[in-house]
């Protein structure tokens, strides 16, 4: 799900969710933005500095480039640094849970502090998060992204993404989101907001299901920060926090077309978007 090429320019000015970013030459799409009162933070996945190749996705087992490691925002007048990465935390804690190896996939980049100013959180197009999701989402809730990969060509108008949950899985680790259009690379890590505009989680991966073709496999956020505080707060350090946006949410409440079967949800979004 990352990207490899050059950056491209960035869509609207400033730093913000949405935002490309660069680890090494790999292209994701950071999610929120966090705080712990004296620093600030963008949200990206974790596997954006993996070292594996694509297929490697079990965080417990593979490598990631070193914390340190500079981070091209594009927005940003200065690198950003990587300063966590749940894959880097979970191998160092010896993790076993098999659920959030698969999907504990969030790394935080700190902002220069000279970039602060720059910073918004609001989630382009939708507005919010106005909150945090802590209890998950059911089959047929309504979730909103936005991508912003590079194949996109800067078009933003295929940024914006109307989906339909199917349901949790993993434990509540993850949920398995139906797009009209699924993540393209470059997507990775690409924010997502439940049907009241609170902040569900972050693209991880892609699957095949029945019904709804390719699926977007979404970790928990909630589940994230938690196993990130407590894995600061051992080694000291300061608890971090979603920053919510100030901008309203927008997200429309679309509903399903009755003339589709219940089985397929996003035949009857396309249907009723007129796709």
């Amino acid at each position: 799900m990352i990207f490899t090429g050059a950056p491209a320019r960035a869509a609207t000015n400033g730093i913000h969710p949405g935002d490309q970013t660069y680890t090494n030459g790999a292209q994701c799409t950071a999610n929120f933005i966090f705080s712990d009162g004296a620093n600030t933070y963008i949200g990206q996945a974790a596997h954006c500095s993996s070292t594996g190749s694509n297929t490697d996705t079990n965080g417990c087992t593979t490598q990631s480039l070193p914390l340190g490691t500079p981070v091209t925002i594009l927005g940003a007048t200065h690198p950003g640094t990587l300063v966590y990465n749940s894959w880097i935390a979970m191998q160092e804690n010896h993790e076993t849970d098999a659920n959030a190896c698969a999907y504990n996939d969030l790394a935080l980049v700190q902002i220069d502090g000279a970039d602060v100013g720059l910073v918004s959180a609001n989630i382009p197009h939708w507005g919010g998060p106005v909150g945090l999701n802590t209890t998950g989402t059911t089959a047929g809730d309504f979730v909103y992204s936005y991508g912003n990969s590079i194949i996109r060509l800067g078009i933003t108008a295929l940024s914006p993404k109307i989906g339909i949950s199917q349901g949790d899985d993993g434990g509540g680790w993850t949920h398995i989101v139906t797009t009209v259009t699924p993540g393209i690379p470059g997507d990775s890590g690409s924010a997502f907001l439940d049907a009241n505009g609170n902040a569900l989680g972050d693209l991880s991966t892609l699957s095949v299901g029945v019904p709804g073709g390719v699926q977007n496999n979404v970790s928990d956020l909630s589940r994230e920060l938690t196993y990130m505080n407590t894995y600061r707060q051992v080694r000291s350090q300061s608890t971090i926090s979603l920053v919510f946006g100030n901008a309203p949410f927008t997200g429309p409440g679309v509903p399903v077309d009755t003339n589709h079967p219940i089985d397929d949800p996003i035949g009857g979004l396309m249907n009723f978007l007129g796709i």
